[in-house]
């Protein structure tokens, strides 16, 4: 899952935006908006964030700063259980040209020390967008580890795995009837990408018209 791999995929499935978002790590991010841009891809700052609940959210946000934001907010949390490469592989970033920029030591997968309202109170804090993530799935979603979806959590959507069937979950989730529904690929090879994904009505592909887009009240 290189930048000019992810990129190409992207580009050879016709998606016009993408959102990077590894687990607890913002850092691919920059090299894959370059790489993005130059192509005419849209790319979208990111992380995938394992809660104190060991459920899994995304975090979307548009500029560096945030991300920057961002990504101090997981160092901050993310317990320091250094990483075995021999068993999780290596947690690498890579320039354009696939060249090691540096090693994340720490193990990515883990939970941080912040609950899911926490979670979310900070990224709605820097201006981002807060997603849980594929809530149906059988582990580390709200369903596996909540059991339900706690009223009033502040989502902008709610995001399912393409293994579902979007119509056919929302018709047995009634109770979430206010909550917009995107469904991606959460892609973790290259093949996986553009698998699904979510159309938007947007003047321009990027962060700010998916703000405007998910956070429009629709009749």
């Amino acid at each position: 899952m290189t930048p000019l791999n992810i990129v190409g995929q992207a580009k050879a499935k016709g998606l016009q935006m993408i959102a990077v978002t590894d687990h607890n790590s913002t850092l691919q991010g920059p090299v894959l908006r370059r790489v993005g841009e130059r192509a005419g891809l849209s790319v979208i700052f990111g992380a995938e964030i394992t809660t104190r609940e060991e459920v899994h959210c995304l975090a979307y946000v548009g500029s560096e700063e945030q991300r920057l934001e961002l990504q101090h907010y997981l160092e901050q949390h993310l317990p320091p259980v250094p990483n075995n490469p021999d068993i999780f592989g290596y947690q690498l970033w890579v320039d354009e040209n696939e060249q090691v920029l540096g090693e994340a030591p720490f193990l990515l997968i883990s939970g941080i020390d912040q609950g899911i309202d926490q979670v979310a109170a900070f990224v709605h804090s820097i201006g981002g967008l807060f997603v849980p993530a594929h809530i149906e799935r059988s582990r580390n979603s709200l369903m596996s580890q909540l059991g339900f979806v706690p009223p009033g959590l502040p989502a902008e959507p709610l995001e399912l795995s393409r293994f579902t069937n979007p119509v056919d979950f929302s018709s047995k989730n009634k109770s979430l009837k206010n909550y917009t529904i995107i469904q991606s690929s959460d892609a973790h090879f290259p093949g996986d990408i553009g698998s699904v994904s979510t159309s938007f009505l947007m003047e321009k592909p990027g962060f700010e018209g998916l703000k405007t887009a998910l956070t429009t009240p629709h009749e």
